[in-house]
């Protein structure tokens, strides 16, 4: 095996103390160090049930402004589908190991599917405590099955349901942060790719770690996708950066997380904010989350729109390709 997995790792020889020394992270950036354990807000949460729809526009606009980030309840994808998402996504990391070397990620691909355990390159040259398995749900055009698992047998019909049932909530998610803009319902939808958004799956592995106080799952980061709709598992690690400080987010059973991506913060012109954010580990217990990116296609050119763009507020973004965006951030490059 070429690459080291991090489970591979951990279930090999740690001894009770010990993390590999790529693993360990500046003083700045360690959860024990930086973490805030004072009384903090709680990221929104918001009620799709709401039989007031203003209200949920004015709270989602509130919250994309403040936070960038907010908890949906009641948003209509059954919570049974959710269990059962987490469920074959744990049966496939549960796999012997070179059974999930079957999907890996080609080393000279230009695809960022397939399983693996880096995404990007880390300015300190320090690894994520973290695996994953990438692959695309939706349009059906651009789904490659070479990277679904095939075992569980499940996998697949799970996955296509829920990339249907998201769907649903994305299409609401666009309309209301539209409208939140001042905007007519449909223009934030169409500025970041209309019917061609691609649904990017993620299922991240974060395996027990012995000194989770020195270690990330995955470093600080903005979500280069326009927004991304999370499913997290019961063992907390989300935190948010809010007012200087890291804040852990509070795990609400059958809740979706949203986050604001980079190209929603483009197209508003600033008035929605990308959210930073970072994941902690466990020393215990496996933490998993199952990310959907919203991502223009690749040719797709994202700039400030033109309705939010005056004298007044010039733009603050120049148009781009989405693929040259994605290339200058993954590599750490100026946009």
């Amino acid at each position: 095996m070429e690459v080291e997995r991090v489970q591979a790792i951990v279930s090999s020889s740690l001894t009770e103390d010990n993390i590999p020394t790529e693993f360990i992270r500046p003083e700045d950036e360690q959860p024990a160090i930086t973490t805030f354990h004072g009384p903090i807000p709680d990221i929104p949460v918001i009620d799709f049930s709401d039989p007031d729809q203003d209200n949920i526009i004015r709270l989602i606009a509130n919250a994309s402004r403040d936070w960038g980030i907010f908890q949906v309840v009641n948003h209509g994808i059954p919570f049974d589908l959710i269990q059962t998402l987490q469920l074959v996504g744990k049966q496939f990391f549960n796999l012997p190991q070179e059974e999930k070397e079957v999907y890996a990620k080609p080393p000279s691909a230009h695809t960022i599917e397939g399983y693996g355990s880096k995404v990007g390159e880390d300015v300190n040259g320090k690894k994520n405590w973290s695996d994953y398995l990438f692959h695309r749900i939706w349009p059906a055009s651009c789904i490659n099955h070479q990277f679904w698992p095939k075992n569980p047998p499940s996998y697949r019909a799970v996955n296509e349901v829920y990339a249907q049932e998201v769907r649903k909530v994305v299409d609401k998610l666009f309309k209301w942060l539209s409208i939140g803009l001042g905007l007519e319902a449909d223009v934030l939808k169409e500025g970041a790719g209309g019917e061609e958004i691609e649904y990017l799956m993620k299922i991240n592995y974060y395996p027990p770690c012995p000194r989770p106080d020195l270690t990330l799952g995955v470093a600080s980061h903005t979500d280069l996708s326009a927004m991304t709709v999370l499913v997290p598992n019961e063992v907390p690690g989300l935190q948010v950066f809010k007012d200087d400080h890291w804040i852990d987010a509070k795990y609400i059973p059958g809740a979706l997380l949203v986050h604001i991506g980079d190209q929603i913060e483009i197209l508003s012109n600033g008035k929605y904010k990308a959210v930073l954010h970072r994941t902690t580990v466990d020393k215990k217990k496996t933490r998993m989350s199952w990310p959907v990116f919203l991502e223009p296609p690749g040719e797709f050119v994202v700039g400030p729109l033109p309705q939010l763009v005056d004298p007044q507020n010039p733009p603050k973004y120049k148009p781009k390709k989405f693929k040259d965006y994605s290339y200058c951030k993954l590599n750490k490059l100026p946009q």
